[in-house]
């Protein structure tokens, strides 16, 4: 398969931002990962940092690095016949523990009738599907997940809760993702996980990284009691 085509352009002083699309396409987000993991193998001496978006890369280089230089060998490297094959599955696979329904899961019912499924049909569905961290956003260590299935779409809330529980597991539109800490948000929610997504004392602090895969398993509240969900 071609590589897709890839425009720089400047995101600060000390960033290019290559731009490969502007559509929520897997393949083409599985291409930044691949070309992110290409470029961390290399380990220019000027890199500092890599953010993979859906369809973007943000490349942050030292600020005494010559920015143009440094544009000039991220071009090579796009052009380099192996990009390609760097194209493979990268990442680790998490499985994510979840306590759907009840007060973990409040809009589990509701959206389970807006779907026309039964509640265990739909936590069925989704603990089916294997999804992929397209990108961290939003807040710290928020995982933007690729992969749900299309029958699970759920438009979001009308008006956002004023606080979502840290851990929380939901859906937004065609992805589903989980909120590392407590806040506002829309997303319609399922379940609760009792793993921690964000720790700035973890090294790294966030539980998933871009490219990463996540498989959600459902357990019973009384399994993860001596644990409990933070509040």
């Amino acid at each position: 398969m071609t590589s897709p085509a890839c425009g720089i352009e400047a995101l600060a002083d000390d960033a290019w931002l290559l731009r490969f699309g502007d559509t929520l396409d897997p393949a083409l987000n599985h291409h930044v990962h691949a070309v992110a993991a290409r470029i961390r193998a290399m380990a220019p001496h000027w890199l500092r940092d890599l953010v993979p978006a859906f369809a973007s890369l943000g490349v942050f280089f030292d600020p005494s690095a010559d920015p143009q230089r440094v544009r000039a060998e991220l071009e090579a490297m796009m052009d380099a016949a192996d990009v390609a094959q760097t194209a493979q599955r990268t990442g680790n696979t998490v499985e994510i523990p979840v306590v759907y329904g009840g007060e973990y899961g409040p809009d589990l019912e509701s959206a389970a009738d807006e779907l026309g499924f039964s509640s265990s049909q739909l936590v069925a569905r989704h603990t089916a599907g294997e999804y992929t961290v397209a990108m961290i956003g939003f807040a710290p260590g928020f995982p933007y997940l690729s992969g749900l299935d299309p029958a699970l779409a759920l438009p979001r809330l009308a008006t956002p809760r004023a606080r979502v529980a840290a851990g929380s597991v939901a859906i937004g539109g065609a992805q589903t993702g989980i909120y590392p800490r407590e806040s506002p948000g829309g997303w319609r929610i399922l379940g609760r996980t009792p793993l921690v997504l964000f720790d700035p004392q973890r090294d790294p602090p966030t539980l998933l990284q871009p490219g990463d895969r996540v498989r959600f398993i459902a357990i019973d509240a009384v399994a993860i009691d001596a644990d409990g969900f933070a509040a």
